[in-house]
């Protein structure tokens, strides 16, 4: 009887060890921010209308955690943490006589800070936070050039396989925003292929069309990586970006198609497609490419220079 109490108190206590063993691991002390800068980035929190300002390594650090998913390899960490330095950098030296220099959302990027991390990651959130954190140490102040200029560093979830031309979707040429391959994309991206069906009249609606038992699509104009600059649907022409804006679509590569009363609608993609895919960094990443590979891959004849104290 005392050999099964002992076993059964073995089994007992086997799990809560392990938990413990674990839990400790994941709950180690946070690692430090590095700074070689006193920059300050004002940040306009849009739930808690208010601006608040943040030093631009720990903003850099909220935004990763917004903007790429943590089990992404850290290479692609460290492209994301020099992309999105050089995103606010650009911000600040343009919004000087504002109020503030970026909002917390994707009109500029994602910005979560480490009250809302801490609920949301709960258990996990030192082991994550410290994958962040080692991608920003280790890519401490670098931001991208091109004629010793900061660059507008846009960035996007997924390609359909080419990044797009800036001209094509913001009309402005910009000389490091050119069209490159992105081949990584469509192994390692769950959004690369998107189906999503609507009723026929939510269709006219969304577009402000008047009902008709017949979709006809036509005058079809594609830019040289298949993304969609015009068409006709019955009879009135639309961009290529009105359709993906008012259909909420996931990129400008989409075919329509009717099915009886619904329409069916097929992308190719993930975002605007201008700039680095996120996805395609990670491809990049777990093929071998580092960092700065990456970056001078997405970012046409670019630099990376370093914040001095």
């Amino acid at each position: 009887m005392k050999k099964i109490i002992i076993f059964t108190s073995f089994l007992v206590f086997i799990p809560f060890f392990i938990i413990t063993f674990f839990n400790k691991f994941d709950n180690k002390e946070l690692i430090k921010l590095k700074s070689i800068t006193h920059t300050k980035v004002r940040v306009k929190r849009l739930k808690k209308d208010i601006i608040e300002t943040i030093p631009l390594e720990e903003y850099v650090s909220g935004v990763i955690a917004g903007e790429m998913p943590v089990s992404f390899d850290i290479e692609a960490l460290k492209a994301q943490a020099v992309a999105s330095r050089t995103y606010v950098l650009k911000r600040i030296e343009t919004n000087q006589n504002k109020d503030y220099d970026v909002v917390d959302n994707i009109n500029n990027q994602v910005y979560l800070d480490n009250e809302y991390l801490k609920k949301y990651w709960t258990n996990t959130y030192t082991k994550k936070m410290n994958k962040i954190r080692e991608a920003v140490n280790q890519t401490n102040g670098e931001y991208l050039t091109y004629s010793d200029e900061v660059i507008d560093a846009l960035f996007f979830s997924t390609s359909n396989g080419y990044t797009e031309d800036c001209g094509e979707v913001f009309n402005l040429d910009l000389p490091y925003l050119k069209s490159v391959n992105s081949e990584w994309d469509k192994d390692v991206s769950s959004v690369f292929n998107s189906t999503s069906n609507i009723s026929l009249q939510e269709f006219y609606e969304k577009l402000g069309l008047e009902y008709s038992k017949t979709l006809k699509i036509d005058s079809i104009k594609r830019t040289k990586t298949n993304r969609i600059i015009s068409l006709n649907i019955n009879n009135k022409e639309f961009k290529g970006t009105e359709i993906y804006n008012k259909l909420s679509l996931k990129s400008t590569d989409f075919t329509i198609n009717q099915l009886g009363t619904n329409v069916e609608i097929k992308t190719v993609g993930y975002g605007h497609g201008v700039g680095m895919s996120q996805y395609g960094a990670q491809g990049m990443a777990t093929s071998g490419y580092n960092y700065k590979q990456i970056l001078n891959h997405y970012y046409t004849n670019t630099k990376i220079k370093k914040l001095e104290n």
